[in-house]
Formats: structure tokens, C-alpha cells, sequence
């Protein structure tokens, strides 16, 4: 009996020390999942725990139990207050800093939060959102396409520019639009079948132009798409859940990367859409799933410079491919900070040894490779290192977050103007990215 009594205390213990930490990262993106209903829960395991100890613990640590109770609420209450509070700022901000700022987000949405979706597209808050699988499930193509039609008006009706809409339809194994779009086998699959050399160019852009007809007739204006990291030839980490580069790349030779990935941009933008080179600085080095953990991207410069971001560089240089910034760390070039949001590797190497002045836009920022290391602190120095969007996707509740803490940094003056400015100016000059006419 008494070692079940004392069994019993150290499971409540546990428990208590488990929800602390729970109460810590209450908004932590991996818990999204439970997101509507967190704090109750929480409070509800927190009182279950606080019973089972009051009840077998000596009545010395009663003081203790109550301590680690208190915390428990404190944290969560404080929590949810902040975040309902920030919410609720940004909604009501119509401001030119809201529209000034907003214009660099894209955002992921739920089909329910629709009127608050609306809310931002109509006051400038955004500049585009994001649509994946969790959008079309159950839908038409006639309802997504109505939906995105909709935001649109609201913005025309503001005297504002159109929405960015962008999705991620690689082909394969990623296809968020799929099975409202055909899904396509991915670019390797060319490559894979022996297509006649002098034939590959012509088959990857009548593979781009399928696929952007079928996006634009969705209303889709930007698509993170293609993969152009090299094939590593490994098989992927025993951690390595979503990242699977191997299954998404389309070949470890860097000149065969560019030449198939220019054909295909070539046809996504003959057929009205602008596509996305990821993911910079390149995958194939990097063991870690930036989903969950930092990366880390440990070969040579002069390796990187010569091999892997040849396709980057080449495809950039000759089409309006826009290119996404992964959360990997390059220790030689910026120990420090992940690319996605390294002034040190944008400034001097894309936007200088490259003299790319296209866009740029970040890899879904509630991903743990950024989130972990502060949204204030990834988002800020992004805006500030020259990135032109901020991705905000899986945990769309973030841009909340991400956009109270631009408006404050931009108060404080924390935000780089110059750099803003010349973003703004990247955006507006890039009508294919809007769905206009060139």
C-alpha cells in the first residue's frame, strides 16, 4: 500500500511538472492541434494532478503543490490574455503602418475564420494568403475559386492591390491542391522515364504550363514550387518526418536542377503564375527537419557557391522565379542566424556576390527551426535583412504574434526603413505575383 501511495505522488508530481512546461509553450505551434480547447484541459489535468498529490504527499510539499498550481494558471491565463489582447490590435488597426507592414505577410487560414480573414484582406493587413490541403477538403474548385474571388473584390472595393495567393503543388508527393487539381507525378519523374535530352526542356515547361494553367484557374498567383535543393542519394534521417528532400528533388547534378527548373518557371509564368526556387541555402547537407529542429548546412562555401546554389543563382538570374529562404544555419556565413532571416547571407550573397533583386520569401515561420528561436526576433530580422515575405502557414494563429511585434519594433524604430522601402518597391514592381497583366 505504501509503495502505491508513493508511486502514486511521484506520477502527480510528474504531471504537475509536465503541465508547467505545457503552461510555458501553451501556444507553441506543435500543440496547435489542440489549440481550441488547451486551457481548459490544461486547468482540468492541473486540478486532476493537484488532487492526486494533495492526496499522497506529505503535507510538507502541500505549499510546494500550490506553487506549481499557481504557476500553471498564471502562465496560461497570461498566455491567453496576451494573445486574445494582440489579436484584438491588430483586427482594429487600419493604420497606413498596418498596410505598410501587412503587405509583407502571407498567411494560412481555416475556412471558419473566413470573416476574420476578410477583416485583414479589407484594412491591408496582409499581402497574400495561403492555401493547402486543409483549404479544398471536402470543396469544389467552383467554391475555393469563389472564396479567393471574394477576398479579391474586398480589396478591389479598398483601393487595394490584390491578394498574393500562393500554394505549394510541387507534384508528387506534395500536392496541397490535389485532387482539385490533377496531380502531377514530381519534375524527377522526367528524368526517371530517359527523356531524350533534347526533349526535357520542352517536356518540364509543358509540365509547368499544365500546372500553372490549372493554379490560375483556381485564382493561385504564386507557387512554392520548384524544388531545386540536389538530390542527396540517402535515405532520409530517422527524424525526418516532412523535409524528405530526396523524394521532392529532381536530381543531384546542379546544371540538369537549372535546366529543368527554368523550363518549368517558363511555363508556370506563361500560364499567368510565378513560381518559388527552395530551398535556399539548399538542403542536400542539411540532416535535421527544419520543421522541428535548426539545421544546419556544414559544407564549404566555395562547395555551395560552385555546386549547390548554381540552379538558385541560374534560374533566378533568367526568369521572375521567386526564392524561399530555409531555416538552416550556414555556420561559415552567419553562425548565428538561419538564412530565412540572416542579413549577413542576403545582403551578401543574393542580393550582392548574385545582385538578385527579386523576391524573397521565408519558409513557414511557425516552423520549429524559427519559432524556437523567437517569431519577434525571426521576424524583425527578416524584414530588416531584406526578405519581401513572411510566411506565416501551419500555425496562422502566429501572424497575430508576428505582426504585433513589427508594429512595435517599427515604433521603436527597430525596423530598418531603407530596407522596407526597397521591399515595397520589389512587390510593386512584380504584377505577375498579383494576378495582373504584365
Amino acid at each position: 500500500m505504501k509503495a502505491l501511495r508513493v508511486a502514486l505522488g511521484a506520477l502527480g508530481w510528474l504531471a504537475l511538472v509536465a503541465l508547467c512546461f505545457w503552461a510555458w509553450h501553451l501556444k507553441d505551434p506543435h500543440l496547435r492541434f489542440l489549440r481550441a480547447w488547451e486551457v481548459p484541459l490544461l486547468l482540468a489535468l492541473a486540478g486532476g494532478g493537484v488532487a492526486i498529490v494533495w492526496r499522497f504527499a506529505r503535507r510538507s510539499l502541500r505549499p510546494m503543490l500550490l506553487g506549481l498550481l499557481c504557476a500553471v494558471m498564471l502562465c496560461s491565463g497570461a498566455d491567453e490574455l496576451s494573445s486574445r489582447q494582440r489579436r484584438a490590435e491588430v483586427l482594429a488597426a487600419s493604420d497606413a503602418q498596418a498596410r505598410r507592414l501587412g503587405a509583407h505577410f502571407i498567411v494560412g487560414y481555416e475556412n471558419a475564420e473566413m470573416p476574420m480573414l476578410r477583416e485583414l484582406a479589407r484594412h491591408g493587413a496582409i499581402g497574400g494568403i495561403f492555401v493547402t490541403g486543409r483549404n479544398v477538403r471536402g470543396r469544389s474548385a467552383t467554391q475555393l475559386r469563389e472564396e479567393i474571388s471574394s477576398l479579391q473584390d474586398l480589396r478591389t472595393a479598398a483601393g487595394l492591390p490584390p491578394l498574393i495567393v500562393a500554394t505549394d503543388q510541387e507534384g508528387g508527393a506534395v500536392s496541397r491542391l490535389s485532387p482539385l487539381i490533377e496531380r502531377q507525378p514530381s519534375l524527377a519523374t522526367l528524368i526517371d522515364t530517359d527523356v531524350p535530352e533534347n526533349e526535357l526542356a520542352q517536356r518540364a515547361r509543358a509540365y509547368g504550363e499544365q500546372q500553372g494553367r490549372a493554379l490560375a484557374a483556381l485564382g493561385i498567383t504564386l507557387n512554392f514550387s520548384p524544388v531545386v535543393d540536389l538530390r542527396t542519394g540517402r535515405a532520409p534521417g530517422r527524424w525526418d518526418l516532412h523535409t524528405r528532400i530526396d523524394e521532392r528533388a529532381i536530381s543531384a547534378d546542379p546544371a540538369l536542377v537549372a535546366e529543368v527548373a527554368r523550363a518549368y518557371e517558363q511555363g508556370l509564368e506563361a500560364a499567368g503564375v510565378q513560381g518559388t526556387l527552395k530551398h535556399f541555402p539548399g538542403l542536400a547537407g542539411v540532416a535535421e527537419d527544419t520543421h522541428h529542429v535548426t539545421g544546419f548546412l556544414r559544407t564549404p562555401a566555395v562547395r555551395l557557391a560552385t555546386h549547390d546554389w548554381k540552379p538558385f543563382q541560374e534560374v533566378s538570374a533568367s526568369t521572375q522565379a521567386a526564392v524561399m529562404l530555409a531555416h538552416v544555419i550556414v555556420p561559415e556565413l552567419d553562425p548565428d542566424h538561419p538564412a530565412s532571416f540572416s542579413r549577413k547571407i542576403v545582403q551578401s550573397v543574393i542580393r550582392g556576390a548574385w545582385g538578385h533583386d527579386g523576391l524573397l520569401v521565408t519558409d513557414d515561420l511557425t516552423m520549429g527551426a524559427a519559432y524556437d528561436r523567437g517569431l519577434c526576433n525571426a521576424t524583425v530580422r527578416a524584414l530588416n535583412a531584406g526578405v519581401d515575405l513572411l510566411l506565416v502557414a501551419y500555425d496562422h494563429d502566429k501572424y497575430f504574434d508576428a505582426m504585433h511585434c513589427a508594429r512595435q519594433a517599427e515604433s521603436r524604430g527597430a525596423i530598418d526603413a531603407a530596407m522596407l522601402a526597397a521591399s515595397a518597391s520589389r512587390l510593386a514592381r512584380n504584377p505577375r505575383l498579383r494576378g495582373l497583366s504584365q
